[in-house]
């Protein structure tokens, strides 16, 4: 028996249904809603009403981009290096790396990594695009930044058979120590690596 009213209940469900919200924080945040004041919640049900027919994707790099425009704002932009490619897994890599203000290249993303286990193969994925923008000339090096997971490795190691052939310097992101991190305290394969990327001292 539910003794919520539909209403309640619709949005602690819908909560729910969203990546690292249990129940309880899904309830909680609806009982804020419920109580807020001002617009709040009007504001918010805009905000999720435009979120589809205010976006779109562009059509070279395949990262979000503002509705009824072709291409972002990234790819837009003449003074990137369009010689430097970043692949990346999905649109929130892009944002971790601006948010650096270290990287004035160009992007790649994939929308996605290989998982055999979930069905997701090279066809559901942006890498005949990737292979038409090398092939198309003037790329001349790809930083491949896929997540360091099975996944991610696995998708690395499928690019670089793939793109090797056009003879183009192919990287993959350095993985170490985090800042402030504990050696005692970081698993093997991460000090494995760390040792593995080691830099000479300037």
């Amino acid at each position: 028996m539910n003794i919520l009213p539909e209403p309640i209940q619709n949005l602690i469900d819908g909560f729910s249904r969203l990546p690292g919200i249990g129940p309880k924080t899904a309830s909680r945040l609806t009982f804020y809603l419920l109580k807020a004041q001002g617009n709040l919640t009007e504001e918010l049900a805009d905000a999720l009403r435009n979120l589809k027919s205010g976006t779109g994707v562009c059509k070279i790099c395949f990262n979000i981009t503002e509705a009824g425009r072709d291409v972002c704002e990234i790819c837009g932009n003449e003074s990137r290096d369009a010689s430097l490619l970043c692949v990346v897994e999905d649109p929130l890599d892009v944002l971790a790396f601006e948010r650096t203000g270290g990287f004035d290249g160009r992007y790649h993303v994939l929308q996605g990594v290989l998982s055999p286990i979930e069905g997701i193969g090279p066809e559901d994925l942006k890498i005949r695009e990737l292979i038409e923008r090398v092939k198309a000339g003037g790329v001349t090096e790809i930083i491949i930044a896929t997540n360091p997971s099975i996944e991610g490795d696995a998708t690395a190691m499928y690019l670089y058979k793939r793109l090797n052939p056009f003879g183009i310097r192919i990287t993959r992101i350095a993985r170490g120590i985090p800042m402030g991190g504990d050696l005692e305290y970081t698993d093997q394969s991460t000090l494995l690596r760390a040792l593995a990327g080691r830099q000479k001292m300037e």
